[in-house]
């Protein structure tokens, strides 16, 4: 059953060196606050997988915690390149990063084997595209009944899958309103997992017809993170900070600046710093 911890022990207890990390969240609800005490915690080796990687791991990139990376589109949304990803890549810099590079379809598929137990993915995809030529963890298998050629991908099973939600419960029950991604397939899918959550009620509001509840048997650990998710959104809460990102270009482009910034912002900084960030209207809890 989940506990309710400080992010800080959430963090402590659940992601160690050289784990396979999941940060699920598609356009709202990314868990930055997590990622920042990932960073903090000085955690080293990791092998980071997310459908749309963008500024938050850029940042984990940066600051040289990760060896590779499983995704499936990099970039800064509505912007353009990421800039420390680049630098990683092209110069080895702060270290070399693996990449593995796949299709949206496949990552998805993926994330639900995962949650299944099962070793790997099918599906009709990759049907003339170069990226087998390059990945040699796509494959394909025949349909035994219909003799059909089908692409495999591997099953995602992280050590530990993190996210970020609106509400949980004091029993340790998540839920996930608005845009819900793969958010369930990935902590299905992963050992351990964190949710870091805007607020903890005495019972969850009823589901909106967009949304998903994660019960308390699915979820290791569940910390309460006011505007953790800045600054992308979180429904009901507060709005992307579309600034932030266009000023990240210019912040990312430079190892000095974006070493100052990473020091000031995350290093010398803390989750509680988030809540500034968590105004707006929340969704009525019951």
């Amino acid at each position: 059953m989940a506990k309710i911890v400080t992010l800080a022990e959430a963090i402590g207890d659940n992601v160690r060196d050289g784990d396979t990390v999941a940060m699920e969240g598609f356009t709202h609800l990314i868990p930055y606050a997590a990622g920042h005490e990932v960073i903090r915690q000085g955690r080293k080796d990791l092998f980071l997988v997310r459908m749309t990687p963008d500024i938050l791991y850029d940042q984990l990139i940066g600051v040289g915690a990760a060896r590779g990376m499983k995704f499936s589109w990099g970039g800064n949304p509505g912007v353009g390149s990421l800039h420390r990803f680049r630098d990683a890549v092209e110069n080895q810099w702060p270290r070399p990063l693996e990449i593995e590079e796949h299709s949206h379809a496949a990552m998805a598929n993926a994330y639900e084997a995962g949650a299944a137990n099962l070793p790997f993915a099918m599906l009709r995809g990759y049907i003339g595209a170069d990226l087998p030529k390059v990945n040699a963890n796509i494959k394909s298998v025949t349909c035994p009944f219909t003799s059909e050629l089908l692409a495999a991908v591997p099953a995602i099973r992280p050590d530990v899958t993190i996210i970020h939600a609106q509400h949980a419960d004091r029993k340790g029950n998540v839920l996930i309103e608005g845009i819900v991604g793969v958010q369930k397939e990935a902590v299905l899918a992963a050992k351990r997992s964190i949710v870091t959550v805007e607020e903890i009620v005495d019972e969850l509001a009823p589901p909106s017809p967009n949304s998903v509840v994660l019960p308390s048997w699915a979820v290791t650990a569940v910390s309460h993170v006011p505007g953790g998710a800045f600054p992308s959104y979180a429904h009901g809460y507060y709005p992307r900070s579309n600034a932030f990102y266009i000023g990240w270009d210019d912040i990312a482009r430079d190892r000095d600046s974006f070493s100052a910034w990473i020091k000031e912002n995350v290093l010398d900084a803390g989750p509680e710093d988030f809540a500034r960030h968590a105004g707006g209207k929340p969704a009525k809890a019951t």
